[in-house]
């Protein structure tokens, strides 16, 4: 048995050893979800059971692929999936390249040279497209994909009902417009989820996703050296918090996309920690700091602060509501964008 053989063995095994608690440990019910959702109008957990049965195993493989030779794909995927649904509804607009005629999302102000993960979903799209041809869209692979990238995280685990089609068009506006930005007041930023059908539980809970990824300094350098222009940092970071960020992010334009953590306490790891951060005072965002400043969100961040477990299932119940907004679906008018659905052959263009 050669190198490779051996190589490739190993690595299988231990896959399905990684793999195996997720299988096996998926309650069908918690604290009144129903994490597998089977059905939702047009929506099926079962949609692919026939026509593309090897589905989930197909990105599973691909998003664990993708997380070893990438620490942060987890919190890309995430953010393309809630990115990808705020704007115009779940149906694959992010995803779209410009084209002479459209000038899409990528290159919106939310996206520009920040959204990632890009390339994983082809790659997967076309591990897809050879096991069954023409049958699942960009949106749902992208859907699938978010999950799984959250399981592998260390997050839960929640059904993913499938069906949506591929919208046709996209709109560098609408992303401008539509998703939260870190610097908006809170109320704002409500406002805005509102607009979305999701609730302030839901934005509390959508929030911790920032427990995974990175933000670039440009959009909190302003608590650090000239909070809300008095020339001076914000009063309520740590002080030791403070003082390691202006060493990351010193006070010039040269530092304005480099990195740093969203939740220092466990960069990689998807858990609660975020919320301890608000409460330690330091949250990297002032738009999330601001969620324990206004009482009608506060006790929420306590409660997930205290508590893991209600964080992770508020957390996956809000992602299934999440993936629900503005589908398109061959059994109903269309509602996305384009005002009309495909499976699109590659998620960067239309058919």
């Amino acid at each position: 048995m050669d190198h490779k053989t051996i190589y490739n063995s190993v690595a299988f095994f231990c896959l399905v050893l990684y793999l195996l608690p997720l299988i096996n440990a998926r309650p069908e019910t918690t604290a009144g979800y129903n994490f597998y959702d089977k059905s939702d109008g047009q929506l099926s957990y079962n949609f692919y059971d026939k026509s593309c049965p090897k589905l989930a195993m197909i990105v599973r493989l691909g998003v664990w692929a993708a997380f070893k030779n990438d620490s942060r794909i987890g919190a890309s995927l995430l953010r393309l999936h809630f990115h990808d649904c705020f704007v115009d509804g779940c149906e694959g607009s992010v995803l779209l390249d410009d084209t002479k005629d459209m000038k899409g999302e990528k290159n919106a102000a939310p996206n520009r040279n920040s959204a990632r993960g890009f390339e994983v979903i082809d790659r997967i799209k076309a591990d897809v497209e050879n096991s069954c041809p023409s049958t699942v869209s960009c949106v749902d692979i992208l859907a699938l994909a978010a999950r799984e990238a959250v399981v592998m995280s260390g997050g839960p685990f929640w059904g993913v009902s499938l069906g949506r089609l591929d919208g046709v068009s996209a709109s560098e506006k609408s992303a401008n417009e539509q998703l939260p930005s870190p610097f908006e007041p809170l109320e704002n930023i409500t406002a805005k989820f509102a607009s979305k059908g999701l609730d302030v539980k839901d934005m509390v809970a959508l929030s911790g996703g920032h427990t995974l990824g990175f933000a670039q300094c440009f959009t909190f350098k302003n608590r650090l050296f000239n909070h809300k222009g008095t020339g001076k940092p914000d009063p309520s970071l740590d002080s030791s918090f403070l003082s390691n960020l202006q060493t990351i992010c010193p006070d010039t334009d040269s530092s304005n996309t480099k990195l740093a953590p969203l939740d220092s306490l466990s960069i990689n790891r998807f858990d609660n920690t975020y919320y301890k951060s608000l409460l330690n005072n330091t949250a990297l965002l002032d738009s999330d700091q601001a969620l324990l400043r206004d009482s009608k969100t506060a006790a929420m961040v306590k409660a997930y602060s205290a508590d893991p477990f209600l964080f992770s299932t508020d957390f996956a119940a809000s992602m299934i509501k999440l993936a629900k907004i503005g589908v398109i679906t061959t059994g109903q008018p269309a509602a996305g964008a384009g005002g009309v659905g495909q499976i699109r052959k590659k998620c960067g263009s239309v058919n």
